[in-house]
């Protein structure tokens, strides 16, 4: 797939947004994927006993989410050389209602020589961020 016009890009411009609705169903499936089985991922009871609200979704599967939107956009995963974040909040998903992350994937810098462009990512759960420095760049030569 072609890759998208680095020269038609300007810092600001939005290049993806996307909402992706978690079960506690699809917490145990990326369990079984990752072979992460820690308990928080699946029992209430654990979750709060360590401090935490709930059940909560997995880092990497927030992570491996929210950069999803950029892939889509680039046309290729080889496209992303480098994808960063920080994790502020946990996702917590509750067994009735799941949780609905949300993603806005923007221009945050671009580099004319090397045609990569810095896409910032603002992942927000209830209105909060969840992932803080959430930085991939693309390489669009």
């Amino acid at each position: 797939m072609a890759a998208p016009d680095f020269d038609a890009l300007a810092v600001g411009d939005v290049v993806a947004e996307r909402a992706f609705d978690l079960s506690r169903d699809a917490l145990v499936r990326y369990a079984g994927a990752s072979g992460d089985f820690n308990p928080i991922h699946y029992r209430d009871d654990v979750a709060t006993s360590v401090g935490l609200p709930g059940v909560i979704a997995h880092g990497m599967l927030t992570m491996g989410l929210a950069v999803q939107p950029v892939v889509d956009w680039a046309g290729d995963p080889a496209r992303v050389v480098d994808y960063q974040v920080r994790f502020t909040r946990p996702v917590v998903v509750d067994p009735a209602e799941g949780a609905s992350v949300l993603v806005t994937a923007k221009v945050g810098q671009l580099d004319a020589e090397a045609r990569v462009a810095r896409i910032d990512l603002t992942t927000t759960f209830n209105a909060e961020t969840v992932l803080g420095k959430a930085q991939v760049r693309v390489s669009l030569a």
